[in-house]
This record gives structure tokens, sequence and C-alpha cells, in this order.
């Protein structure tokens, strides 16, 4: 080498032994795992390897433990009263392994709540469900939007109920507890293999234990890369405005903002 200095072709690169899938440029429009392309009759080693770690991500935010007093600090620095509860399920193994406490307050919640009983428009209830991840990054900015705009309109809120070792369910009995008309719950979703940080909003109307899912309204996919706070407050708001007029939630309620802007376009 005359030239120790001078720069030296490039190696040929080598050959790729992954064949792409046609169906490649959709993927720029979900996180779903599709078109991951193959290498031999397997997964490409980077698609395996995103998989693994996207399943642990899932399964540390379903064991992640709920910072609810910190949770209880921020609302209260926000000026909203706030009740602390938790399920009948006493810790994070039970509360897996047997979905139905979870649908039910422990005894000293139960207390908790009795003593603050009041005729109420509606309650939000602030609930880890399966990912306290969503909710220590969701919740509060949600729940505040919200919670406001029914203030400024007139509605009378309880205090709000931030829930432990928490099911959907459990938002029956808080919202009989305190006599509110209707219960909105800001919950952890189920994690994917996509997002592990979803939060939802279950909202049902005279709630009471034995509610069925047919009864409720469901707000989902609120993070980062899904729906946005704002998105999410407005449907909530519409929805639960609604719910007071009709006197109901579920299956018989529906967002149907677009088709009335659409026949009010019609008509004009």
């Amino acid at each position: 080498m005359d030239n120790p200095n001078e720069l030296q072709p490039a190696a040929p690169a080598s050959p790729s032994f992954v064949t792409p899938n046609p169906w490649q440029s959709l993927r720029r429009f979900t996180n779903a795992r599709i078109a991951l392309g193959r290498a031999g009759d397997s997964l490409p080693t980077g698609e395996m390897l995103t998989f693994q770690l996207d399943h642990a991500r899932a399964r540390d935010a379903v064991h992640a433990p709920f910072d609810s007093a910190g949770l209880t600090e921020q609302l209260r620095a926000q000026g909203y009263s706030v009740l602390p509860v938790q399920s009948a399920a006493p810790d994070r193994s039970t509360y897996l392994k047997r979905p139905d406490l979870g649908r039910r307050l422990g005894e000293a919640g139960r207390a908790a709540l009795a003593s603050h009983a009041g005729e109420y428009d509606a309650v939000f209830v602030v609930a880890d469900g399966l990912s306290a991840l969503a909710v220590h990054e969701h919740a509060l900015e949600l729940c505040v939007r919200a919670a406001t705009a029914l203030t400024q309109v007139g509605w009378r809120l309880a205090p709000v109920v931030v829930a432990s070792q928490a099911r959907v369910a459990l938002g029956d009995e808080i919202g009989q507890l305190l006599g509110a008309e209707q219960v909105a719950m800001l919950i952890g979703e189920r994690p994917g293999l996509s997002v592990a940080n979803s939060l939802g909003v279950y909202l049902t109307y005279g709630p009471q234990p034995g509610r069925t899912d047919a009864e409720r309204n469901c707000i989902s996919n609120i993070h980062g890369q899904g729906l946005s706070y704002e998105a999410a407050a407005q449907t909530l708001l519409y929805l639960m405005s609604e719910a007071r007029r009709l006197r109901l939630t579920g299956v018989n309620l529906k967002d149907d903002r677009a088709e009335r802007d659409a026949a009010a376009q019609l008509m004009e």
C-alpha cells in the first residue's frame, strides 16, 4: 500500500437472506405486525428480537407498581379532592389471578366512599388496571381537562377516586356508594405487542354492581401515537352530555357527531 491513509474500496455487501413482503409499504401507516418478511421458514432475526422486546415491555407494564400516592398528590395540587381506595385484591399477584376481587372494593375503601356520599352528576375514577404506566403518563392530563370543562358548565363532581388493583367494573360500586349519576373510569388498558402504555376511559350511566359491558361506552387507545388528550376529552364530554340527556350509556349511545355535522352541511 503506497499511501496508508488512502481510502480503500468498501467490501462488497453481504447478500440479504431476508425475503421482503410485498406489503412492506403499508408499515408506515401502523404499528401492527404486518409485512415482516421472512428468512427461510422463519421471521428475520431483527423482527424476532423486536417481538421479544415488546413482549417484555408488555409484561413489565402489567407488573409495574402503581404510584397511587404520587398521583393523589398531583391531583390535589391541581385543586381536586381525592379519595384513594383499593379493591378487594390485596396485592398484584392476587389481582391478576382473581379478576373478581378487582371488581369489588375492600372494606376500608367502601367505608371511605360511604362517608362522602352525596348527589353528584359524575365521578372520575383513575385506576391502574393492567398498565399503571399508562395511568402515570396520561391520566392526569385527561382527567383535569374533562373535569375542568364540566365544572365550568355547572356539573357537580364527586371527589376524584384513585383506585388500586382495579378492574373496570369497580367503578360501578364506587359510583353507587358516592351517589353519582355516572362514572368515568380512566384505566390502564391491557398492554399489546405494539403499545404498552395505552389509557382507556369507560363511561357508565347509573352505576351499580351488575352492570354489563354492553351498558358502557369505551374510549380507547389514548397514548402518544394514538388518540390525543384533546380528542379523547372532547369525545368523553360529548358522551357524558348525551348520557345525561338520554339517561343511558352503552350500545344505545353513539358518538354521532360526524353524522350530525354531515347532515347539517346538507341542509345548508
